[in-house]
């Protein structure tokens, strides 16, 4: 697998998309949670969402429980929790792990492609955030504690790319 248009994903519908529906968009991925210190980081993914999405930017988060089980609700759970509490328009997908042996194929990718911190390629916790650009490649990766209004520069840089 050489660009993020070679994965596919399940939406949080139960619906398979292939992430070449996405191609020539900068993508935002993230894995979220719903019972997670950093939940309120959804107001910020919605941000970016509605500030970029018309200019080429696609956010898609990936619900996971793999950390303190901090979303452990069904997708349709999740789903109405998205939308009632942060206004959630991005498209959400299907629940996920991303790491160990059941990781998501799209998250063994790119953890692969930008390691975290010393070259770990585990995710360490809810909210990791990778920044892809049009031509597929991840271009940066975020750790949790990166607020989503922090990423702007990069985005719009991505975008003029």
């Amino acid at each position: 697998m050489s660009t993020v248009y070679d994965f596919e994903a399940r939406q949080i519908d139960g619906k398979d998309i292939a992430l070449s529906a996405f191609q020539g968009k900068v993508m935002l991925i993230v894995n979220t949670a719903s019972q997670c210190g950093f939940t309120p980081q959804f107001g910020g993914l919605e941000e970016l969402h509605k500030s970029y999405a018309a200019k080429g930017l696609a956010v898609l988060g990936f619900p996971c429980n793999q950390f303190g089980s901090q979303d452990p609700g069904s997708e349709g759970e999740i789903e109405q929790f998205c939308q009632v509490n942060y206004g959630v328009s991005f498209p959400m997908m299907g629940k996920i792990e991303v790491n160990g042996p059941a990781a998501h194929p799209l998250y063994k990718w790119l953890s692969s492609e930008a390691p975290g911190l010393l070259g770990s390629k585990a995710i360490k916790w809810n909210f990791t955030k990778f920044l892809v650009g049009k031509n597929g490649q991840v271009i940066k990766r975020y750790a949790p504690l990166d607020k989503p209004a922090d990423l702007a520069k990069d985005i719009e840089a991505a975008l003029a790319a």
